[in-house]
């Protein structure tokens, strides 16, 4: 079993850091705003060179061989503690786009010991075929509101991916009405089965379907701010892609922080915070910027109706799943880019960097706002209006009588 563990862990440690450690932080009932200028960087399968010394494509395909390195074969985590597989996670929306490559990918954490697939139909294809896959966790599939209490019940971390998909022509916002009641269903069944479980909210629109969720968690009395996170790792990945693209980085070094939402305008790559420091020039800036916002709608140009980006959201989200796994474990080092609860700005809820750990999120890293360009300034001040909208529009929906929501 460790080498099986090890070689999963080998494999899979998504967009993580491993290096600078920040002062301590008060746990308080919302997270507390800290000044943090050295912050490390999060750039996606790190673990492989760190465990084995190998490039990550290598390794990954030596794991996936079932080949295990004598290097590979330590049961200790890259950050120095013994890997823990207990953690339960559950997918609710399992089969669809989304749904399948992420669970695929959580199935080969090493921290992961019983993974949870939760959809209305074709789940159990799904759970059978992931079951075949050798790595330590059990799968178990649910199908149908029926079922969705058992799939729920002691999970540790809940991913809500479930909802219809982007079109040619479509906004986040065209899909609102369908979304948000899939959300708002959800959402009430965690609080009723798992209110201390971490939620990460992937359904679009993220800028409105996260405050949909607090007002729910809010109205069964277990809503905590330090356990509810908006998934806008898509955003950061698609930055240090591009970014690395464009100055001909090494990607494993790049980290490009995100502000603001998870929509258009409202998406804001701080390209002046770019590490390793870069030059752009203001064209490239401009290019860069709106190449980062219109990314979702690059995707479904290019699948021409057949889908939304799903195999990079999904790769995202298992990301965002191991920094949260890893933090519950116990690594005091793990930071990333999330949409939540924030005093940062005057808008409640607030994409930064965050700070992650045993109960959530232990801190908002407030200096990725300080010493902001000109051009980003104005694109902060810009994205205001429409998030604000956008989070009105998720509390109103939520706090609407039942029937008239359904319509």
């Amino acid at each position: 079993m460790a080498a099986a563990t090890a070689t999963s862990a080998s494999l899979f440690s998504i967009g993580s850091s491993y290096s600078s450690k920040a002062s301590s932080f008060t746990p308080q009932s919302r997270a507390q705003a800290v000044n943090f200028n050295s912050v490390p960087s999060f750039t996606g399968l790190r673990s492989t060179s760190l465990i084995s010394g190998s490039d990550s494509s290598s390794s990954l395909t030596k794991t996936l061989r079932g080949s295990v390195t004598k290097a590979q074969t330590s049961d200790k985590k890259p950050y120095g503690f013994k890997i823990n597989a207990s953690y339960k996670v559950a997918v609710l929306g399992a089969a669809g786009g989304i749904g399948q490559p992420l669970s695929l990918l959580i199935k080969m954490s090493p921290l992961v010991s019983t993974l949870h697939l939760y959809d209305i139909a074709n789940v159990k294809g799904v759970a059978a075929d992931l079951s075949h896959c050798n790595t330590p966790s059990q799968v178990r599939d649910f199908t149908g509101p029926s079922e969705l209490a058992d799939c729920l019940k002691d999970v540790n971390v809940v991913v809500i991916p479930a909802g219809v998909p982007r079109k040619p022509g479509m906004t986040r916002d065209d899909l609102f009405n369908i979304n948000a009641g899939i959300v708002k269903s959800l959402v009430e069944a965690v609080a009723d089965n798992c209110p201390n479980a971490f939620i990460h909210i992937i359904s679009n629109p993220v800028n409105s379907t996260v405050p949909i969720a607090a007002e729910v968690l809010k109205k069964k009395g277990v809503y905590d701010p330090k356990k509810l996170f908006g998934v806008t790792t898509l955003d950061v990945v698609r930055a240090n892609t591009f970014v690395s693209q464009k100055k001909n980085l090494k990607l494993i070094d790049v980290d490009v922080p995100v502000i603001g939402g998870h929509a258009g305008i409202t998406i804001l790559p701080l390209l002046s915070k770019t590490k390793p420091s870069a030059n752009f020039t203001d064209e490239e800036i401009q290019q860069l910027t709106v190449r980062i916002q219109n990314a979702g709608t690059e995707v479904v140009d290019a699948k021409a109706g057949a889908g939304s980006a799903t195999l990079s959201m999904a790769y995202a989200a298992a990301r965002f799943v191991e920094s949260s796994l890893r933090a519950l474990d116990g690594d005091g080092d793990v930071y990333e880019c999330s949409y939540v609860e924030s005093t940062l700005t005057d808008l409640p809820f607030f994409a930064s960097r965050i700070k992650l750990g045993k109960n959530g999120l232990e801190a908002v890293i407030e200096s990725d706002l300080q010493g902001l360009t000109e051009y980003e300034q104005k694109a902060l001040e810009a994205l205001k209006p429409e998030l604000k909208a956008s989070i009105e529009k998720g509390v109103a929906f939520a706090n609407k009588p039942a029937a008239a929501a359904a319509n």
